[in-house]
């Protein structure tokens, strides 16, 4: 389900009671199309139960769920409840918009598409009971067909669908140029950033491209401010060239912040301190500060992602343990009306009632406890307003020089096609802003 952003909306637009024509109409619709897109979180919401899930590509240095076909990944998971639980998985094709795309399981996985998961194991010497799981596709009963967009789902001994997450399955059929630009709009240069992108496709006919490919724009491989519904501008030869600015603009954001709980038992630069507590560790960090307004700071970070790591073992995802993380923000000011989260790749973006803050009149400051497997972890606060309006932007600030990784997907239905295909993907970071 594709929404209407309105990150970008800085004037109101006055409907008139009655429209009196259809131009009206018509022009109302024209103008929301050069606002920011998204795509709903659609995946479950993860149980209390269920944590550190991990998809990733199984390839050098590959943090994200972008696999190329015939390439393997892997789903990682831990179950506190540590019952050796019997779980299965089931893969579905998705259209464009993440819904099902309709397509029989036969023509999209050679094998089956529901299979037990057989990869598990419990922690060892951790005061926090779990047991981890491991799947890697493909593998003896699972391998993928096509392209598209494809969602895991992990299922319970019922057949209940415990958590989900989404993939993207793409061939390599063209190249994807694509570079970060400053935006041209005077009034909002320092803070915002500009995709542009190229699509070279020698090995493919493209007829209709205007009606048959459909790009998306990531930030951070966050799709709740993914971009679509961008038309090539120029055709040059076997190329596709989509020079837009406002269009396919995002909010720079600032550097995520990051703490490293890999010594769970001793503070560090962002930790202030750990303490034994009844059961488990706690893990505070120092209090945050409201970052808007401030001149732009370089800090290294992973755009968001988590690495699970300690130095007390080589075995990582097992021996790894789990601590209290204690979150404080010194209070930013006016948030009458909005909800206060943090977010992260480790949570999947989703602003739940799990990582939620609330705040404490005692110390003027909102604070959240998040329960977190060892390791080294992204994260930034995100408002929402009563109206489902989503910044991330409007604690930690924005400027144009901020790090991000961008990716273009480039999806392809050619007329008549039963499913959508995914021929190509690029990347792109901001570390070099072009004028």
């Amino acid at each position: 389900m594709i929404f209407v952003s309105v990150g970008f909306l800085f004037f109101n637009l006055l409907l008139p009671k009655t429209l009196h024509s259809l131009k009206i109409l018509q022009q109302i619709l024209c103008l929301l199309l050069f606002y920011q897109f998204g795509y709903a979180q659609t995946d479950l919401q993860d149980p209390p139960h269920i944590k550190t899930v991990l998809l990733t590509a199984l390839t050098a240095n590959a943090n994200t769920p972008f696999i190329q076909l015939g390439e393997a990944f892997q789903l990682r998971f831990d179950d506190l409840r540590a019952e050796e639980a019997d779980y299965s998985y089931r893969i579905t094709h998705c259209d464009l918009n993440w819904q099902a795309s309709g397509l029989l399981e036969s023509e999209y996985i050679a094998g089956y598409a529901t299979q037990r998961i057989d990869g598990y194991e419990n922690a060892f010497n951790t005061l926090q009971p779990y047991t981890h799981y491991e799947l890697t596709i493909p593998n003896q009963y699972t391998r993928l067909k096509l392209s598209g967009n494809h969602t895991i789902t992990v299922l319970d001994e019922n057949d209940q669908a415990v958590f989900q997450r989404r993939f993207v399955v793409y061939e390599p059929m063209t190249s994807v140029g694509v570079s970060i630009h400053k935006s041209r709009d005077i009034r909002l240069i320092n803070h915002l950033q500009s995709v542009e992108f190229s699509i070279h496709h020698p090995k493919i006919r493209i007829d209709r491209p205007a009606a048959e490919v459909f790009p998306v724009i990531l930030q951070n491989v966050d799709w709740q401010t993914a971009i679509s519904g961008l038309t090539p501008q120029f055709y040059r030869g076997d190329q596709l060239l989509y020079k837009y600015d406002k269009e396919s603009r995002f909010w720079g954001g600032n550097e995520f912040l990051y703490f490293d709980t890999k010594s769970i038992r001793n503070s560090s630069l962002h930790i202030a301190r750990a303490e034994l507590g009844a059961n488990l560790y706690h893990t505070y960090l120092y209090t945050d500060q409201k970052r808007v307004g401030q001149p732009y700071t370089l800090l290294e970070d992973i755009n968001g992602g988590f690495v699970v790591r300690t130095l007390d073992s080589d075995d990582q995802h097992r021996e790894a343990d789990y601590s209290w993380v204690h979150f404080s923000l010194e209070n930013p000011g006016d948030q009458q009306g909005k909800e206060l989260y943090i977010s992260g790749r480790f949570n999947n973006w989703a602003l739940t009632a799990e990582n939620k803050m609330a705040y404490h009149a005692e110390t003027g400051s909102y604070r959240k406890a998040i329960l977190l497997k060892q390791g080294f972890y992204n994260y930034r606060y995100v408002s929402k307003s009563s109206d489902g309006d989503i910044r991330n932007f409007q604690i930690s600030g924005s400027h144009y020089q901020t790090e991000n990784q961008y990716t273009v997907i480039v999806y392809y239905r050619k007329f008549g096609a039963r499913y959508t295909r995914v021929i190509g993907l690029g990347q792109g970071s901001s570390t070099i802003i072009n004028p």
